[in-house]
């Protein structure tokens, strides 16, 4: 009997690029990695069906449609030049503080990372591609070691948008490939690493 679905065991390489747009083409640039994924949740929102009844039946539908999301994204913690990057700050000051203000400009970005699905025992993995995204404001949480080590990582948030092509698309899915590295090299060619 042929498998009926697959199921998701893995989430790796996050990078992101930023994102332009002009005559309805998409294009990404200065694109890096950036940080080691440890999970990724993803909430779309929609718009509602819209419906038109006559003679009190349905008579006319337009489908919902994607509108905005979110996407969370816990990563083992940003290098300082990524951070600078994605939430558009400018190069440290004199004294070698980076600076959050107004002369900050949060880039629009594309989002990539790799799913690692299996299927009767075959492992894949598949290129995915957030269109459009900004940060949010990053939140720190931190705790002093103690006895043990306590692994922590970084939530990062990021506001999911439809992009500027005709067909505003939101998110691009690859196909199953065989491995890790041939999606992520999937990655970085549409984000021109």
């Amino acid at each position: 009997m042929a498998a009926a679905g697959k199921v998701i065991t893995g989430f790796s390489l996050p990078y992101v690029a930023k994102y332009a747009a002009a005559d309805g083409v998409v294009t990404y640039t200065l694109g890096q990695k950036l940080a080691r994924g440890v999970d990724v949740n993803i909430e779309p929102n929609s718009s509602d069906a819209n419906i038109f009844y006559a003679d009190n039946i349905e008579a006319e539908n337009v489908p919902s449609t994607f509108t905005n999301g979110t996407a969370t994204l816990t990563v083992d913690g940003l290098f300082q030049s990524t951070e600078q990057f994605i939430c558009g700050l400018q190069a440290a000051d004199a004294d070698g503080f980076i600076n959050y203000g107004d002369d900050q400009e949060v880039p629009m970005l594309g989002i990539g990372f790799v799913v690692r699905y299996m299927s009767e025992g075959v492992t894949t993995y598949t290129p995915v591609i957030l269109t459009k995204a900004n940060v949010t404001p990053q939140t720190l949480a931190a705790a002093t070691q103690e006895e043990s080590i306590d692994f922590q990582t970084q939530e990062l948030q990021f506001n999911l948008y439809r992009d500027d092509t005709s067909n505003h698309r939101w998110k691009r899915v690859g196909g199953e490939l065989a491995t890790e590295a041939a999606a992520e090299a999937v990655i970085k060619d549409v984000f021109g690493i």
